[in-house]
């Protein structure tokens, strides 16, 4: 769709008509602001929900955490191993049991893996410290992203709704909206939560397991 100025005062939004001709009608820039607005209105949560939702998060993260842990305690050991068979072999070097050049071949084959093995750890440490992190700022945007909508200018809007929707329908005055990942997963959050609202079931243990499985929010082991 695009946009085209009449009277010099309000904006329409037609169909480019790239495909071909289009019966859908012009439609107001605020009507689309609203369908829009409507949509993200939903990804907010109750005080309650919210809070249950950020524990899940460090739930999730104490795992990931002791995931990542676990795999730097044994890259580590791999790393000493490795400096061990160096120190060992260069004094057999001193000592004449092996050649020099023998030496040189191995050592440098195995500080190659000792290099690998530095980097596998930085990845585990960084994963570690960003997850937590990145999950909450996502909560965060999702929960005030309604407020953010409604107050900014048609600029910064569309650069929000660039940030949270995947693609987008317009069609019989009905907007269809495909959010990005993990907005959707928030969406449909958002919808149980409603739902158990309406029919009174709404509990704890229910969002408990609302995160992917631990095993996909790690990293590559070594």
């Amino acid at each position: 769709m695009v946009g085209e100025i009449k009277k010099e005062e309000y904006i329409y939004y037609h169909c480019s008509g790239h495909k071909g001709k289009c019966p859908e009608p012009y439609v107001r820039e605020e009507v689309l602001e609203k369908h829009f607005s409507d949509v993200i209105k939903k990804l907010h949560f109750p005080p309650e929900v919210l809070s249950w939702i950020k524990d899940a998060l460090l739930c999730s993260n104490e795992d990931t955490q002791r995931f990542h842990q676990e795999a730097i305690t044994k890259l580590q050991a791999e790393y000493q191993k490795l400096e061990s068979r160096i120190h060992t072999m260069y004094v057999d070097k001193l000592d004449g049991k092996i050649l020099g050049d023998f030496f040189d071949s191995m050592s440098a084959k195995w500080r190659a893996k000792q290099s690998e093995i530095l980097q596998a750890i930085q990845t585990h440490q960084n994963a570690n410290q960003n997850y937590i992190v990145e999950g909450i700022k996502l909560l965060e945007l999702a929960q005030n992203a309604y407020k953010l909508f409604i107050q900014q200018d048609p600029t910064q809007k569309r650069r929000l709704l660039n940030f949270l929707v995947s693609n987008s329908y317009w069609a019989g005055k009905t907007l269809r909206v495909e959010l990005k990942k993990p907005f959707d997963l928030l969406m449909k959050l958002s919808e149980l939560t409603e739902q158990e609202i309406r029919l009174g079931m709404l509990k704890k243990q229910h969002f408990e397991n609302w995160l992917p499985d631990a095993d996909s929010n790690h990293g590559p082991s070594d």
